[in-house]
């Protein structure tokens, strides 16, 4: 008795090619009451092999639903041609004909006496076949044709399509074998390639087309690499699937969409984040002994957050290496943080992104401690920077550290519009300050309470000198800071001038407990 059925659990068969391998219990079998005959759709079993001492030959001819054949040959490590048809589909109304055709050229080759044909179905489970329509106005606007009734219903028919019709719409029913009739454009296609693509009218399209014209606030993305080539970046493009092994290094495998069907293992989910793809290219650079270079990359990120599918345009960037070649008038410096921060800085200054920014300490599993920042623009993060975790560093096998960051390119883009103001005719007054503040507290925000106290009146701050040392309290540090004032409508004196120093100094006591050093 021949029956069809899953693998059991640590079943195993031999092949026609004497490979033994183990089933798993997804996988299909023809078996009889004695074991496995065939691993269905994708190769026979040595027990039910023909060979010269053959007599008697069943004939089995059978149509596999693709999802059950999909992925088994690849997993067993085969390559068969039955596989290949069988996963891609095959016509569920061809297997009596087969096994008809099949059993003639037996009879005529061999000779022999033909037994009788079992058909066992199960119309449930076949692929139904749906009619499609097709409006002949449609056809015709589509290929810029004026064919007529009569001539597209030829064509059809000529097809082994099924076709009824009432003049203006065709409901076609396509053969079992063509599966590929699912929609009207199908059906347009199969009329344009009888009738002729060389009989089709050449006219240009018609439509009104509309074409977005970026605002004044919004900076094209273009922009941003052109302006990070000009400073000595190069740009890379990498693949969007990565591993998971490459996320979990660097503990960003939580929301990382797993793809249905994965080229392989490296390529298993969506990225996350751009550093994988930036680490695998500086990787091979270093390994061949490239020592300086600065890369970025423009590209799409996604993430699986609560069950909805979110895409997210990032820009990454990666410096390593000495900072500038050897010369006869020094050894060359390597790379630091305040490199990168650097050009940061730079890449939001030279675009005018809207919005106050400021560099927060931030922990990140894949930054070195006390060497990572948060890049807030108007109190919301839009990224990151710091220096590779050693600990990183070395399962990446690298002979040198490197210096990384990635940034939300959607607000890279949003720049302020230039607005008039005008120049003031009188002139402005320098103030120094040194303060001693706790270690903790970032210079940014000295900065930002200076601006809150000062107003419209402080038009510039410079931080010039950083002290540690004799004289300051272990935990502190000294900051030395020249605020350069300036009123649009008069001079100021010097009264004016102390009143606000006063002003400033009494808001950085109150809310830093800074001190003045004396």
């Amino acid at each position: 008795g021949i029956q069809v059925r899953r693998a059991k659990k640590n079943e195993r068969m031999t092949l026609l090619d004497g490979r033994q391998i183990g089933l798993d219990e997804d996988m299909l079998l023809i078996a009889d009451h004695q074991g496995p005959l065939a691993l269905g759709g994708i190769m026979g079993g040595e027990g039910s092999a023909v060979g010269d001492q053959t007599r008697d030959i069943l004939l089995e001819s059978a149509w596999f639903n693709p999802a059950t054949i999909a992925g088994r040959s690849r997993r067993l490590g085969l390559a068969t041609e039955s596989a290949h048809r069988f996963e891609r589909g095959v016509d569920p109304e061809l297997q009596g004909l087969a096994a008809e055709r099949a059993t003639a050229l037996i009879l005529e080759i061999a000779g022999g006496q033909a037994g009788p044909l079992l058909e066992s179905r199960a119309p449930d489970h076949l692929p139904q076949i749906r009619p499609v329509e097709l409006r002949l106005s449609r056809l015709n606007r589509v290929l810029g044709t004026e064919m007529g009734h009569d001539q597209v219903h030829v064509i059809l028919t000529r097809l082994g399509m099924h076709v009824d019709s009432d003049g203006e719409t065709f409901r076609v029913r396509a053969p079992s074998a063509r599966r590929d009739i699912e929609i009207e454009e199908d059906l347009i296609e199969e009329v344009a390639r009888v009738h002729g693509f060389d009989r089709l009218p050449s006219r240009r399209p018609g439509g009104r087309l509309s074409v977005r014209i970026p605002g004044e606030s919004e900076l094209p993305e273009q922009s941003l690499r052109i302006q990070l080539c000009a400073r000595g970046f190069q740009e890379v493009i990498t693949w969007s699937f990565v591993g998971e092994e490459e996320l979990a290094r660097l503990d960003q495998l939580e929301q990382a969409q797993p793809l249905a069907n994965p080229l392989n293992r490296d390529m298993a989910v969506l990225r996350t984040s751009l550093l994988p793809g930036l680490l695998n290219t500086a990787g091979s650079n270093l390994r061949r002994q490239h020592e300086q270079f600065r890369l970025f990359e423009c590209g799409v990120c996604f993430a699986n957050q609560d069950g909805e599918f979110v895409e997210s345009r990032r820009l990454g960037l990666l410096m390593t290496g000495p900072i500038s070649a050897e010369h006869f008038s020094g050894k060359p410096r390597a790379t630091d943080f305040y490199d990168l921060k650097g050009e940061i800085e730079h890449l939001l200054a030279l675009n005018r992104v809207r919005g106050t920014v400021r560099f927060e300490p931030a922990s990140r599993s894949w930054l070195h401690p006390g060497q990572g920042a948060e890049v807030v623009v108007e109190g919301q993060s839009i990224g990151w920077l710091g220096q590779l975790h050693p600990a990183l560093l070395e399962a990446l096998d690298w002979p040198r550290t490197a210096f990384v960051a990635e940034l939300e390119a959607d607000r890279l883009r949003m720049k302020q519009v230039p607005e008039y103001r005008p120049l003031s005719r009188f002139p402005s007054v320098r103030r120094d300050l040194s303060l001693v503040v706790a270690e903790e507290i970032p210079a940014s925000a000295l900065l930002e309470e200076v601006r809150e106290q000062g107003g419209d009146t402080v038009h510039d701050i410079v931080i010039f000198d950083q002290y540690r040392g004799p004289g300051v309290e272990n935990g502190f540090r000294s900051l030395s800071m020249g605020l350069i004032i300036r009123d649009v409508s008069r001079t100021l004196r010097d009264s004016d001038v102390d009143s606000l120093m006063a002003k400033v100094v009494s808001g950085l006591q109150v809310r830093f407990n800074a001190k003045l050093r004396g």
